[in-house]
C-alpha cells in the first residue's frame, strides 16, 4: 500500500491558546514540514463557511439548532475540513487530513497512524466507549453526552471519499451536533478504527501493557488550567512542550 500524505487540522480556541500552541508544536516536533492549519471560527465565518445560529448564555457559548453548550468554538467547525480543502483546493499532496483537538498532545510521529489508513473508508478514529461521570469538564464547561462521544476528537478524513461528498457546508450548517459528532452522514462499514494509543484519553482510557500513547488527549481538562489539572497525567511533558514552543 502506498504512503499516505496527510495534513493536519487543530481546532481553536481563545481560551485554550497554550492548548493549541503545545499541540502544533508537538505535530512539528516530529514533522517540521508538515501542513498544520488552524480553525479559527471567526475567519470560518467570514468566509462564509459557518453560519450556524450561536448565543453566549451565562458566559457560555450555546448552539441554536442544537439547543446545546459548545465546550470549545470548534465544537462543529471540525466538520467543515473536507470542505475547506476542496473549496480552497488545498489538497497538499495527498487526500487524507487529520483533525485533532487542541487540548492534544503528539508524543509519537503519525507515521504510524498513516500506516493504519485504508482508502476504502471515509474517516477513521479511535472507537471510545466514553460515558462522562461529571457534570462540568475544562474551565467549568458543561459535559454533554450524546453517542460515540470522543469519536470525533481526533479523525481521520478521506477527503475524496464518496461518502463523504454528503458532508457539505450546508449540512454542518444546519444538522444538530449530536448527529454530526456520530458520523450519521456515514454507514458504519465506512467508518475505520484506529488504535486507541492514537487518542489517549486522560483518566479514561486503558492500554495493554508495554502500550504507550501517542496522542495524549486531556478531554477533561489539562495543565494549562493550573488551578485544578496543574498535576494531571503527563503535564511536565506538556511543560515542556511549551517551553519548547516559547524558545
Amino acid at each position: 500500500m502506498p504512503a499516505k500524505n496527510l495534513s493536519v487540522w487543530i481546532g481553536f480556541d481563545p481560551r485554550e491558546a497554550d492548548a493549541f500552541a503545545v499541540a502544533r508544536e508537538s505535530i512539528r516536533h516530529f514533522h517540521r514540514h508538515m501542513p498544520v492549519t488552524g480553525l479559527v471560527l471567526s475567519q470560518l465565518q467570514a468566509k462564509g463557511l459557518y453560519y450556524r445560529p450561536t448565543e453566549r448564555l451565562n458566559g457560555k457559548l450555546w448552539d441554536k439548532i442544537s439547543d446545546a453548550p459548545m465546550s470549545t468554538e470548534f465544537a462543529i467547525s471540525r466538520f467543515l475540513v473536507p470542505a475547506i480543502i476542496k473549496k480552497e483546493q488545498l489538497y497538499m499532496g495527498g487526500d487524507w487530513a487529520l483533525f485533532m483537538d487542541c487540548d492534544v498532545m503528539l508524543r509519537a510521529p503519525l507515521s504510524g497512524l498513516r500506516d493504519q489508513l485504508d482508502d476504502s473508508k471515509a474517516i477513521y478514529c479511535v472507537k471510545h466507549n466514553h460515558v462522562p461521570t461529571s457534570k462540568h469538564k475544562m474551565d467549568g464547561q458543561i459535559q454533554t453526552d450524546y453517542p460515540r462521544k470522543n469519536w470525533s476528537s481526533v479523525m481521520a478524513f478521506n477527503v475524496t471519499h464518496p461518502a463523504n461528498r454528503e458532508l457539505t457546508v450546508t449540512m454542518v450548517n444546519t444538522m444538530k451536533g449530536r448527529d454530526l459528532h456520530r458520523f450519521c452522514w456515514l454507514d458504519d462499514s465506512d467508518i475505520g478504527e484506529l488504535s486507541p494509543e492514537w487518542n489517549y484519553l486522560v483518566g479514561h482510557t486503558e492500554l495493554r501493557e508495554g502500550e504507550q500513547p501517542k496522542i495524549v488527549h486531556w478531554t477533561d481538562g489539562g495543565p494549562w488550567l493550573e488551578a485544578t489539572y496543574f498535576n494531571t497525567e503527563y503535564a511536565d511533558e506538556w511543560r515542556g512542550m511549551l517551553e519548547r514552543w516559547a524558545a
